[in-house]
């Protein structure tokens, strides 16, 4: 199985590791504009090989797109990242360039390939890719939500001082600080609600800071985070890659699910060979519902923004 990633910045190099580590794909090819990098990150990943005990081959290039053919999966981290204070509507004008001009090179070499988009704003960039390329919508598929949820447990685990393995929670909604949903009510505790545990204001305060996880990690590091985005979207592409069929929230385009249409959004999905494999109907609450609707209400606003690309 062959990963191209598409980017080999922190998140694509850190996707590439946690790909040949646990011996996901048998060929990682990392992709940059930048001269040198791609190559020196894909020589300085393969020479922890020996000591990590993985036989993935990992190559780097630099604009070369002949080098990703024949691809099963590619993944886009291209882009500029969030600087402190920057907001993702602001990143559309930059990034969305860079997003279409990706994901056509990589079609000319790879048309059976499955899309993964982490490039923000995560869910206008996979409509927009998903409108440029005309592929049908199984085959590309946003990672914004798989890390808002691992974020989300990771929260729950510190408030509860458990273990985060223990832990089952998801957030649906679009991947930013205003519009993601950790669903609270239906997180559990080695299959038991967390709110025999914990009251409603320390539930508040997770939910809170899931949804500004993301902002947290950029005022910290200067930049955005690396480590979990690239451990997320190696979670997604093992799903794909191993056909594993794990239910992950994605953001996927929804016609008439939970009553939305004309939009990537994070929902749960069924993430196997074929990409998104079903979109699985999470029995949201009044409440639930009406914050779905605002959530996606706020994506559209941000994919008008695309009215001169697309």
């Amino acid at each position: 199985m062959k990963v191209t990633i598409v980017g080999a910045g922190n998140v694509g190099a850190s996707c590439a590791e946690y790909i040949a580590q646990k011996r996901i794909a048998s060929k990682v090819v990392l992709l940059d504009i930048k001269e040198g990098v791609a190559e020196g990150k894909a020589l300085d990943l393969s020479q922890t090989a020996t000591t990590l005990g993985f036989n993935t081959t990992i190559t780097g290039v630099t604009n070369d797109y002949s080098a990703t053919a024949a691809s099963d999966v590619v993944v886009i981290t291209s882009g500029v990242p969030r600087k402190p204070g920057m907001t993702r509507e602001e990143l559309i004008g930059i990034n969305a360039g860079i997003v279409q001009g990706v994901s056509s090179s990589i079609l000319e070499y790879s048309p059976n390939t499955i899309i993964v988009v982490v490039s923000n704003p995560m869910d206008t960039m996979t409509y927009l890719a998903l409108q440029s390329t005309g592929l049908p919508k199984n085959r590309i598929i946003g990672m914004g939500g798989a890390l808002d949820s691992s974020r989300f447990k990771t929260y729950l685990s510190k408030a509860l001082d458990k273990p985060a393995n223990d832990i089952q929670g998801m957030v649906i909604g679009g991947h930013g600080d205003t519009t993601m949903i950790p669903l609270t009510r239906i997180a559990s505790y080695n299959g038991a609600p967390v709110s025999q545990y914990l009251d409603e204001e320390t539930l508040e305060k997770v939910a809170a800071d899931t949804m500004v996880g993301g902002a947290t990690l950029t005022k910290l590091l200067g930049t955005s985070a690396w480590y979990a985005p690239g451990a997320s979207v190696a979670y997604l592409v093992d799903s794909i890659l191993n056909d594993q069929k794990r239910m992950i929230p994605c953001s996927v385009r929804l016609e008439g699910e939970y009553g939305l249409e004309d939009i990537c959004i994070g929902v749960p999905c069924i993430i196997g060979s074929n990409g998104v494999e079903a979109i699985v109907d999470v029995k949201l609450d009044e409440r639930e519902k009406q914050q779905l609707n605002e959530s996606a209400e706020k994506v559209k606003s941000m994919n008008s923004a695309l009215k001169d690309v697309l």
